[in-house]
This record gives structure tokens, C-alpha cells and sequence, in this order.
């Protein structure tokens, strides 16, 4: 029979960090706080967990990278939203977050889970934050425990 490797949903002993954006914060808050409380629900010391905050989601990659490269940290989670606009804006920093996001996860070896919301409008941003299709915050945590 075949080996198989799989996760667990126990934080009990990791370290984390979550990368919030402050942009369009009234929906990014609510994903914070879901990450937040699905990290106590299993098991995740609080005083283990650091949440820093940057200006927007463009800056989430580098963030994440200085503090993945610390070595302090299990796990980290990404946070932000980016809403579309009427600018080809929405294109260029969407592709640019996700791809730096990865980037940064592999060349320092520290799982980043990434719940950078992309929406097409301000409603979808807000079902997602914990209105109507459950909370990407709080999955995007379970994943990072993963």
C-alpha cells in the first residue's frame, strides 16, 4: 500500500503570522477576524500569533517574505482585497500579488496560504468576508494549519 502524507487542523504549537492589508478595510477587518477565530478554534496560542499590517495588497509579498525569513514562523496567511475598477489596475496588482505571494512561499520554504480576496464588486468582497459564502479569512488560517 501506497504512503500517504497528510495535514492536520491542530495549531497547537505553531507560530503564525497573518499580513493584513489595510486597503478597503471595512471588508480585509472581517477576514482578520475570521482567520482569527478559526485559529482558536483549533487550538492556535494567541500569543503565538503575529499579525502585521501593510498599506495594501501589493505590499503583502515582501512583507511576507521578511518575516518568513526570520525563521520564526510555521505558517503564514495573507490577507487583503482587491475590487476591480474601471482601470486595467485590478489586472496588473491581482497577477502581481498572487505571483509574489508563491514566489516568496517557495523560495523560502514557509507555507504562505493566501486569502487575498479578487472581486469584481464591492458585494462579492463582502459575501466572501463573512456574509454569505463563508469566510476566506478563516479558511485561508485552516490552510496555512494545514
Amino acid at each position: 500500500m501506497a504512503s500517504e502524507l497528510k495535514g492536520n487542523l491542530s495549531a497547537k504549537g505553531l507560530r503564525l503570522a497573518i499580513v493584513v492589508s489595510r486597503f478597503n478595510s471595512f471588508v480585509t477587518e472581517r477576514l482578520l477576524s475570521g482567520a482569527l477565530d478559526a485559529l482558536a478554534r483549533v487550538g492556535a496560542d494567541e500569543k503565538k500569533i503575529e499579525v502585521v499590517r501593510v498599506p495594501g495588497s501589493f505590499e503583502i509579498p515582501v512583507a511576507a517574505k521578511q518575516l518568513a525569513q526570520t525563521g520564526r514562523y510555521h505558517a503564514l496567511v495573507c490577507l487583503g482585497c482587491i475590487l476591480r475598477g474601471d482601470t486595467q489596475h485590478f489586472d496588473f496588482i491581482s497577477a502581481e500579488v498572487t505571483r509574489g505571494v508563491q514566489l516568496a512561499a517557495v523560495e523560502t520554504g514557509v507555507p504562505m496560504a493566501f486569502g487575498v480576496l479578487t472581486c469584481d464588486t464591492l458585494e462579492q468582497a463582502i459575501d466572501r468576508a463573512g456574509a454569505k459564502s463563508g469566510n476566506k479569512g478563516a479558511e485561508a488560517a485552516l490552510t496555512a494549519v494545514e
